[in-house]
């Protein structure tokens, strides 16, 4: 492809990730990948050029743009090379006029800057989180070990005070080690320790989707035990077994959940377990630099939803903690509404509940939890709160 094809690949890709932004439609990695599998003659180096491209764009428009063309015409105003690929050749985009419409630079929309401001997060932190993420992966000490790992993968790193992660350089191949390893980030990883589960325990992971917490607890647990993995998606939830075979988990036990009667399909464990998860859907803030056109997705009305479903399933999980187990809240967001205040609101409705302390390798406090940023702690966001029940 010539620099002008590639450039006029990347705006048609924008035009589409602008489109589902808008319309709740694939995240902008699907379609990507859709694009490329029609289009063959796209050698190797031209779809990560192309990718590469999009995702700068992605990442320097706060706002989603108008359109893909205004969206690399602000790329182009900085790269004397991007802007001469607007050349009008057969398979480039046309020449560039003037007073041509360019998207606005920014790190997120303006209502949540402003919202992320309240939550006392500065401007570098919020930049920092469409910055590029690293690839971080647990080891599954059930089937290998740490130093295993260490020795089959060049450039892999010891991530400080977790005993079974390791960052890899970019584009480390990951595949040859299903089962062995899982793609997990380090704060996910943190925020897992936060249950301190440990063998025997009857565990719940009430939002389990995929199962990628799931199986770090049933690790933790040496597999002995028991962990209910539950979530409302089906499709999400039908992944966990083929990964839990590869990873020789077998206390992990799927339940399908119906949205909005979730405890109805939870009675047996009522007042059960030593420790509920609940993962809880968010806003998803703190994972912009894996998924940064998730900032365009997002709304106040969606934003008051999510809260909504927050508060409902923190009401769920309370109701299948034994006396004196512990519910272990998480959102990967660093809005306080989804956090924090989440989570105040909860002790006020029930003050028989306490916040235990949390003694993680990572993050600073925040109201009745610990939250951590990719700026301070060089994880993805989140903000985690462990709470005990009254005996």
């Amino acid at each position: 492809m010539t620099p002008g094809a590639r450039v006029q690949a990347a705006i048609e890709l924008l035009d589409q990730i602008i489109a589902a932004a808008h319309e709740g439609g694939a995240a902008a990695d699907t379609i990507v990948q859709r694009y490329f599998a029609t289009r063959r003659y796209a050698g190797s180096k031209d779809r990560r050029a192309v990718r590469e491209l999009v995702f700068a764009a992605i990442r320097a428009c706060g706002e989603a743009p108008a359109t893909g063309r205004a969206a690399l015409l602000l790329l182009a105003r900085d790269d004397n090379a991007l802007a001469a690929a607007f050349d009008g050749s057969a398979h480039g985009p046309a020449p560039i006029a003037e007073d041509e419409p360019v998207a606005v630079a920014g790190s997120a929309p303006a209502w949540l800057v402003e919202r992320m401001h309240a939550a006392d997060l500065n401007d570098t932190e919020i930049a920092a989180l469409i910055a590029r993420a690293p690839l971080d992966v647990r080891v599954n000490r059930l089937v290998t070990t740490v130093e295993a790992i260490e020795a089959e993968i060049p450039g892999a790193a010891h991530i400080e005070g977790l005993p079974d992660a390791l960052r890899l350089p970019a584009g480390s191949d990951v595949a040859p080690f299903a089962g062995r390893i899982e793609v997990q980030d380090a704060g996910s990883q943190i925020v897992s320790a936060a249950t301190r589960a440990e063998p025997g325990m009857t565990v719940i992971d009430l939002c389990a989707g995929a199962g990628g917490k799931t199986l770090a607890l049933a690790a933790a647990m040496q597999n002995t035990g028991r962990i209910i993995a539950a979530d409302t998606d089906r499709a999400r939830l039908g992944k966990l077994k083929p990964r839990a075979d590869a990873a020789e988990v077998t206390i992990a036990e799927p339940v399908l959940l119906d949205p909005g009667r979730e405890f109805e399909a939870l009675t047996e464990w009522r007042g059960a377990a030593d420790v509920v998860l609940i993962d809880a859907p968010c806003s998803g803030t703190g994972t912009w630099r894996r998924n940064p056109e998730a900032r365009w997705r997002l709304t106040p009305d969606r934003l008051a939803r999510l809260v909504e479903t927050q508060r409902r399933l923190l009401q769920v999980g309370a109701g299948l903690v034994k006396p004196d187990g512990a519910l272990v809240y998480v959102v990967c967001s660093l809005l306080d509404e989804e956090g924090a205040e989440q989570i105040d609101a909860f002790r006020a409705r029930h003050p028989r509940w306490h916040a235990a302390p949390l003694v993680l390798p990572a993050g600073r406090a925040r109201g009745a939890g610990v939250r951590l940023t990719p700026a301070h702690d060089d994880t993805d966001g989140f903000f985690v709160a462990r709470l005990s029940a009254p005996c």
